[in-house]
């Protein structure tokens, strides 16, 4: 068995470690700065290590979902790998990378030659992070001849049909709403309503994070939010932090009494509007189909046999994923739309964030492995062509 490497490189975070460890570890996939420390950029999850987070400048290697800052990447990697965060041993590993769909011949040529004459690694294997979740799925589940992974992250929505193991590429839907966008329209809606945030990404981040959820009944809790009475179970304060005696806010009830007058922000239909927007991206502005009817026409483009095996076998994976709520609002909504005949069943992972990571620890377990990757020899021999007729990405 090959002990590999598994790199799920996502916008937001990178989920990394040996393919023989029970858990990935999740490290920020960016580079901040702080006011209260100037001098000091923090790499990744050298964040804990700051003490006053307000006000983060962010630097990220990708933008809109494509890796364009290599120095930015290049600066977490070295972090990453080496001895101060998960001490990896590239020159002796097979390493497996995931990069986004439809990604620009000069952005695969360019992490292939960093893996291969910077890092030195003995073998690559670039893929796609929803091929990964799809092969853990069908590990997992050997009677499924199909599924339809939605990975939602930070930057996209995919929405990707796999037939016997392989993506549909006709099927693919890419919708332009992702965690990002998500956290940029909350900082918008209480700037606005309530409290200047526009700075605070992170502190707003980690709101969205512990108050939002996907509503199932949008219009009763639309009704239920505006109560001025105590029937209104949607309202809920957070307090925030101020970095010398709380470290990270957290969720308090209306009218719970709270220590030294903490500054507070109070949520109502922000908690399930802001997620809305995965399933109606119009609300901003973003001509595009929401979650479901996406599912539907992804499925609609792929040959009729499949339908069924489809809609039997949706994955959720990606960090938005982790909203409560959404697994049912996605099950009830294309239940609507699809015809009885067929039956509708949405899977949705313990951990949504690591799943595709787990599937390239299993991927790396297969006997025919070690024919999927790209040899250093191959590449030192074929150079990067020798990529173009291995990887499907």
């Amino acid at each position: 068995m090959v002990i590999a490497c598994v790199i799920d490189n996502g916008a937001y975070s990178i989920k990394i470690d040996y393919s023989n460890m029970p858990e990935a570890r999740i490290i920020p996939n960016c580079i901040m700065k702080a006011k209260s420390e100037k001098r000091r950029p923090f790499i990744g999850d050298q964040i804990d290590e700051c003490r006053d987070a307000s006000g983060l400048f962010y630097i990220l290697g990708f933008q809109k979902g494509y890796l364009v800052n290599w120095e930015a990447q290049k600066t977490v990697w070295d972090y990453v790998f080496g001895e101060q965060c998960c001490k990896l041993n590239l020159k002796e590993a097979d390493v497996i990378v995931t990069e986004p769909y439809f990604n620009f011949a000069s952005i695969q040529e360019g992490m292939t030659e960093i893996f291969f004459e910077e890092y030195d690694c003995q073998s690559l294997l670039r893929v796609n992070s929803g091929d990964l979740s799809a092969y853990h799925y069908t590990k997992t589940n050997p009677k499924t001849l199909c599924c339809l992974v939605v990975d939602s992250g930070y930057s996209f929505t995919h929405i990707i049909p796999y037939i016997k193991g392989k993506k549909y590429k006709s099927g693919i839907v890419r919708i332009d709403v992702g965690g990002k966008l998500l956290t940029n329209h909350l900082k918008e809606v209480i700037s606005y309503r309530q409290l200047h945030v526009m700075d605070e990404t992170y502190v707003i981040n980690q709101v969205k994070e512990d108050l939002c959820y996907v509503s199932c009944n949008f219009n009763k809790d639309m009704k239920t939010s505006q109560r001025k009475d105590d029937k209104n179970h949607i309202v809920r304060d957070y307090v925030l932090p101020d970095y010398t005696t709380i470290r990270r806010g957290h969720v308090v009830q209306p009218g719970q009494a709270i220590q030294n007058d903490y500054q507070k922000l109070r949520l109502s239909n922000e908690r399930f509007t802001i997620p809305e927007l995965l399933f109606h991206p119009s609300d901003v502005g973003i001509k595009q189909m929401g979650i479901t009817e996406a599912i539907v026409h992804a499925i609609s483009q792929c040959p009729p046999e499949s339908h069924s095996y489809l809609y039997n076998n949706i994955v959720l994976t990606g960090g938005n994923m982790k909203f409560a709520g959404i697994k049912e609002r996605i099950y009830n909504d294309v239940r609507c739309l699809v015809p009885e005949e067929y039956d509708v069943s949405v899977y949705l992972p313990d951990d949504p964030i690591t799943y595709s990571w787990k599937g390239g620890a299993l991927l790396s377990e297969r006997n025919d492995f070690l024919s999927r990757v790209v040899t250093k020899e191959e590449y030192e021999e074929e150079g990067t062509q020798a990529c173009y007729e291995k990887f499907d990405v």
